[in-house]
């Protein structure tokens, strides 16, 4: 379906028309090794300029096999006890890594006034389902322990990741409601997650070609990523959501995982969690490391990461 019988706001079509003049390849034919440079590349073009930070420093946890390496943030030097923002990056389980995400945590710190720590997890296919989450988990059980090489208090968790990592934010989330860590997760606030089987939903087929993530590639990280589609720490809407905590999740109107994102925040609200719910319209999946290309995609993040605020204050 064209983008013209959508509405598109202006920077997204001007970036979306660069993209078709510029051409190239889909992950999903170059392969992993290839799409990562192609996030990398694409992020150094199409992101804003990372905000300056009192403490940024590359730090380790233990993980289930071997050391997690780890990204902290603070816009402050130095701070009393506090929450602490876990950042799960996106890329379909294969692609990503903490620098292509590194503006955004600088952003989500100086916005929410907060420490972040991102997490560097294993990526598929080297390394497939349940790998990513077992290293979230033990990364975000680790924070919550207020570890040495932290120098911080933490009082409470807040999970929040984009697409592949918003599905980590609610598995992660969902694991630690069922066995706590050391502090609760006070807030979860995934990104255009996935949280249920993204094939079955009508935005999959409206917006699955032409607006940057293609169902072609979705189907193929879904392949590289191998997880059961049973398991709810690969499909977390098959699971008990009941004592989820309280929810901030935002989806891109013209993202074939809309669709997803909607439904799992009409499941949360239906079961009485404390939800806020922002669908962006006329905007794209990815976003929210597109603000030089996508500027308008700024006014929405910064919604998004004040309804985070107002949620921590609120069961702060």
């Amino acid at each position: 379906m064209a983008k013209g019988e959508h509405y598109v706001r202006d920077d997204v079509r001007g970036f979306l028309d660069m993209l078709e003049q510029m051409g190239g390849k889909g992950v999903e034919e170059v392969g992993a090794v290839e799409g990562r440079e192609q996030m990398r590349a694409l992020g150094a073009i199409a992101e804003a300029n990372p905000r300056d930070m009192a403490v940024q420093k590359d730090i380790t946890c233990p993980g289930p096999a071997g050391d997690i390496p780890l990204r902290f943030y603070d816009v402050r030097a130095e701070r009393g006890p506090s929450p602490c923002v876990v950042f799960i990056h996106g890329g379909g389980f294969v692609i990503g890594d903490i620098e292509v995400y590194n503006s955004l945590c600088t952003e989500i710190s100086h916005r929410l006034d907060l420490p972040v720590v991102s997490v560097e997890y294993r990526l598929a296919p080297e390394h497939p389902f349940p790998a990513a989450p077992d290293d979230c988990e033990a990364a975000a059980r680790w924070i919550a322990t207020s570890p040495d090489e932290l120098g911080r208090k933490i009082t409470g968790l807040v999970i929040t990741g984009d697409s592949a990592g918003g599905n980590l934010t609610i598995v992660t989330t969902n694991q630690l409601v069922n066995k706590p860590a050391d502090v609760p997760v006070m807030v979860q606030a995934p990104i255009y997650p996935v949280a249920s089987d993204v094939s079955q939903h009508k935005s999959f087929g409206l917006f699955g070609e032409g607006f940057l993530l293609t169902s072609a590639a979705m189907a193929w990280f879904t392949d590289q990523y191998a997880g059961n589609p049973d398991d709810p720490r690969n499909t977390p809407m098959v699971g008990d959501c009941s004592n989820t905590p309280p929810t901030v999740i935002c989806t891109a109107g013209l993202d074939p995982l809309r669709d997803s994102g909607r439904e799992y925040a009409a499941h949360l609200i239906q079961q009485g969690t404390e939800t806020a719910y922002f669908e962006f319209s006329g905007i794209i999946h990815g976003f929210t490391t597109l603000r030089k290309a996508i500027p308008s995609g700024q006014k929405d993040l910064e919604a998004f990461l004040d309804a985070i605020a107002l949620m921590v204050e609120r069961h702060g």
